[in-house]
Formats: C-alpha cells, structure tokens, sequence
C-alpha cells in the first residue's frame, strides 16, 4: 500500500509540474470585450438645410362653370431650404427604435404656374411649412441608425405675380394659400464619435422625403381691384427634399465599451 501511495504522489506531482509549465509556455490570451452597448431612448433637437424639386399638375378652369380650358400639364421647379424640429425616441430592443417628431422647413422652393390661354407665366413659392410624424428605425450598428418615416404636413405657397411672353408684369397675379397634406421618407442618423474625436450627444443626419399635397383652384385676379379675370388655376404639389441636420440628443449613452 505505502508503494502505491507513493506512487500516485509522484504521477499527481509530474502531471502538476507539467500543467504549470505549459500554462507558463503559453502566451496570455486577453478575455473578449463585450458588444458595444447604445441607447437611443430620450429626446432630441436637430437643424441643418437641403435642397429639393417642386412639381404640379395643372389646368386652367372657367371660374363661371368650372370647365377645364387647358389639358392637364406638369410644371417643376427647384430651391433650398432651412429646417428645425425635435423629436422622442424609443429603443425597445438591441436592433430597433421607434420615434415621433415635429419639424419646420422654411425658405424658397420656386415652382412654375402657366395660363397658356392668357399667354402668361409666373412662379409659385413654397415659402414654409411643418410636419409632424413618427419613424421607425433599424439599428445597422450601436451608433448607426437607419429609419423610415411618414406622418402629415402642412404648408404656405405664398402669392404669384403673372408675367406677359415678354416678360412685362401682366397686371394679374393669384394669392397666397395655405394647404395640407402628407409625407414619406427615409434617412440614416450616425454619432460623431469619428476618426478619433469624442462628441457625446453630437449626431448627424441625412434624410429623403417626399410630401403631397391636394389640389387647390385659384382666382386671377386683376392687380389693384382683385377682380376676376374669369380663369382659375386648379393644382397640386409634389415636393422632393434632401436634407442634412447636426442633431443633439439629451442623456445620449452609448457606445460603452465593458473593460476586463
């Protein structure tokens, strides 16, 4: 019995001495650092500016009958705007984020009305408007959020000052009017905690959106007395933007990185 006692006591110690010494051999392997963790719940603010294309379905009617005079034709237009707003996120899971928002657009998106029947021109601008939605984003990466979004919209198209072929003032022009509508669109918001430089709270965003409104008829009227000429403009507007904003969010946190 001594003899076999003996004997696992030295087979424990050489299996002993050979476990130390070949932990010892190996290189020191650092434990895996968490995921990154973000999260997107709280409120925001954001300001930036864009660009964008107007365009209209229009005819001209008889203001006595309504009776269309013209086809229907599309006229376009084009400019930039300025634009504020905030909104409340919610992150209900690691991948998704739910939000609602309210924003102001205001500047000079120009689009072209005809009454080719009195051989006149002018333009019409959407001078502001508002919009008031929710989104539904997709989180690419903790810091990267890619998102749809859609809700209603309202706006000012502001008066028209018509023009003869010659480009005299023709003495006619239509007022201002606001109208309401509704939008679609799309957009990626990513923190600035880039290229090495720390920006808590700091994003910024890039956003698509389409926004529709319904058809309006509008008097001529003379300039000075606002009598009817007897023709009216009846059209829609199609407006597309592309937009970039700075955008702050309060209470950001994320992404924290677990340290061993």
């Amino acid at each position: 019995m001594k003899k076999i006692a003996l004997a696992l006591t030295a087979v424990a110690a050489m299996t002993g001495s050979a476990s130390a010494a070949d932990l010892a051999a190996r290189p020191y392997v650092k434990a895996p650092m968490a995921a990154p963790v973000a999260n997107w719940t709280g409120f925001y603010v954001f300001g930036g500016a864009g660009g964008g294309l107007s365009n209209s379905d229009q005819s001209i009617l008889s203001t006595t009958t309504g009776t269309p005079l013209t086809i229907t034709q599309r006229q376009g237009g084009s400019g930039w705007f300025g634009t504020v707003g905030a909104g409340y996120d919610w992150q209900f899971n690691s991948t998704w984020v739910f939000g609602v928002f309210a924003d102001g657009q205001f500047g000079s998106l120009r689009a072209t009305v005809q009454d080719p029947i009195g051989s006149i021109t002018g333009n019409q601008k959407l001078e502001d408007s508002w919009a008031a939605g929710a989104r539904l984003g997709w989180l690419v990466a903790p810091n990267v959020l890619s998102y749809v979004n859609g809700g209603y919209s309202g706006a000012h198209f502001g008066s028209t000052s018509f023009m003869t072929l010659a480009g005299a003032p023709a003495g006619i022009h239509l007022n201002g009017y606001n109208r309401n509508g509704w939008f679609v669109g799309g957009g990626v918001e990513n923190s600035l905690n880039i290229f090495g430089i720390s920006s808590p709270g700091w994003f910024m965003k890039t956003e698509y959106r389409s926004a529709f409104y319904n058809a309006k008829t509008q008097n001529e009227l003379f300039d000075g007395t606002n009598a009817l000429v007897g023709r009216d403009v009846r059209a829609n507007s199609w407006n597309q933007t592309i937009s970039t904003s700075l955008v702050y969010r309060f209470n950001w946190t994320g992404p924290v990185v677990a340290k061993y």
